[in-house]
């Protein structure tokens, strides 16, 4: 009913943006011009920036949340066990075709024939004719032997100039360092401490990794509400993928060190795999690297940037991230605009965009509240309903319905405050807190009402409603009602 009037209807879009932050992007003001522009989660990068910095950037956000009604959340992206080169003399070495270099596991100022890895144990790890690349694979060497101490002696495949602190990649190298180092847990111990709401969990491995950064989360403190994004940029990943989906909360496709480890072209089957692999699992997906870069210096995109952001909502992710581009662009909010321009583009093509997911659920406890989710996505396509609304206190039933894609909006009303910043990186859902103890009918009018007098509903309106019956006892989703907008 009535769904050819979605132009008197307040629009979002339904695709999130999650920016990075950094020296461009701390004040308030540039803030607040972000979230205007359309940011729905503002990252923070644990490789960069000191804690006082960021605990200004975390009292902004939160405060511009309560000014402006927003629900913006805060991803806190740990390094990981990044491996990188040490200091080079004269601010660059040139390394040549053909040349000898030896690495050790001593620091050093590098030359040209001898260079400091951080990384104790790459003596022991890496193995005769291994590559090593460095600088997102700009300068690619093989391996010729090691000590198995403290030094590998390796040639130049392909050189180039080399400056300090460059980063290092092994593809073909099992490396032995552990998921967490102590930097990731200090940083860890921040993010908790200060309620971040994701934690992105670098160079995963295997389930191993996100069960071990659960454990650590859940003995912080049991009430702890942080969920674990993991970043898939290692080619052992994929080997165990479905594991990972399995514990994980949230995927990243992190296509910088992901397009290093693995053959380049690769990635964007990769991509649509892991896209795919989580919405059957109703897991949220960011892809993210290089989406915008050239949005860094230049005030608009190229259109193969244009194409990849466009390609990405046409796959279904969740969210698309800015990186440089809003950390040390000179343009963040323009750059959050044009993105933001360009999903609402895609999202209006209704043909080419929202999928048609058949459901696969098992009999668990779930059983009952995965069919009505799944059964409010079909019913709101056969009646044109514009909003699938549902009460929840976990948030299982946004990610749910979410996954499924549906063409109606997604919105969530909660008792649960931590969850609804949380469910800002999800697809499609807006939530609004809600707290009143009242009857299932009264609620239901009580919150078409509010949905109405907000424009998110026209009279006339077809309208889905999911929730757990009684409201009081925060159970399992068990109802839904279909009416109209008066």
């Amino acid at each position: 009913m009535n769904q050819e009037s979605n132009s008197q209807r307040v629009h979002f879009n339904r695709t999130k943006v999650v920016a990075t932050l950094g020296p461009a992007s701390s004040s308030p003001e540039m803030l607040e011009e972000m979230i205007k522009a359309g940011a729905d989660v503002f990252r923070i990068n644990f490789s960069h920036g000191d804690y006082t910095a960021v605990e200004e950037q975390i009292k902004h956000i939160r405060m511009l949340n309560r000014k402006m009604g927003t629900h913006v959340a805060i991803l806190g992206d740990l390094q990981g066990p990044k491996l990188r080169i040490g200091v080079v003399e004269n601010n660059g070495v040139e390394l040549k075709e053909g040349a000898e270099v030896i690495f050790t596991t001593k620091e050093m100022i590098g030359t040209a024939e001898r260079l400091y890895i951080t990384y104790p144990q790459f003596p022991k790890d890496v193995r005769e004719g291994e590559n090593i690349l460095i600088d997102d694979g700009k300068i690619v060497l093989r391996t010729v032997s090691s000590n198995d101490l403290d030094e590998v002696k390796a040639v130049v495949v392909f050189g180039g100039i080399l400056s300090s602190k460059k980063g290092v990649n092994l593809p073909n190298t099992k490396v032995s360092l552990p998921c967490l180092t102590e930097k990731d847990l200090r940083d860890l111990d921040f993010a908790l401490k200060n309620h971040f709401d994701w934690i992105g969990l670098s160079f995963v491995r295997n389930s191993a990794d996100i069960i071990e950064l659960k454990n650590i989360i859940r003995n912080f403190t049991p009430t702890s509400k942080a969920r674990i994004v993991a970043k898939i940029e290692k080619p052992e990943a994929i080997l165990d993928i479905d594991n990972i989906i399995s514990e994980t909360d949230a995927v990243m496709v992190a296509r910088g060190d992901l397009g290093v480890e693995v053959p380049m072209q690769r990635v964007p089957v990769i991509q649509k795999m892991l896209v795919r692999k989580c919405l059957e699992a109703s897991k949220p997906v960011i892809i993210a690297t290089q989406m915008m870069e050239s949005m860094i210096t230049n005030i608009s995109p190229t259109r193969a940037e244009v194409n990849d952001v466009a390609n990405s909502v046409m796959d279904g992710a969740d969210a698309v991230m800015l990186s440089g581009e809003t950390s040390v662009g000179k343009h963040p909010a323009k750059v959050i605009e044009a993105m933001s321009k360009i999903i609402a583009q895609v999202e209006e093509e209704h043909t080419l965009y929202y999928g048609d997911r058949v459901a696969n659920f098992d009999d668990g406890d779930r059983y009952i509240s995965d069919n009505i989710c799944y059964t409010a996505t079909q019913l709101a396509k056969q009646t044109k309903a514009s909003a699938i609304i549902t009460m929840t206190h976990s948030g299982y039933t946004a990610f749910r319905v979410s996954s499924y894609r549906p063409h109606a909006s997604v919105f969530v009303f909660t008792d649960n405050y931590e969850i609804l910043t949380q469910l800002n990186l999800v697809w499609g859902v807006r939530g609004f807190y809600y707290d009143k103890n009242i009857s299932t009918d009264h609620t239901i009018a009580d919150i078409k009402f509010m949905l109405k007098r907000n424009g998110y509903v026209i009279e006339n309106d077809c309208i889905i409603n999911i929730a757990s019956i009684p409201l009081g006892e925060k159970g399992k989703t068990n109802m839904i009602k279909l009416s109209v907008i008066d």
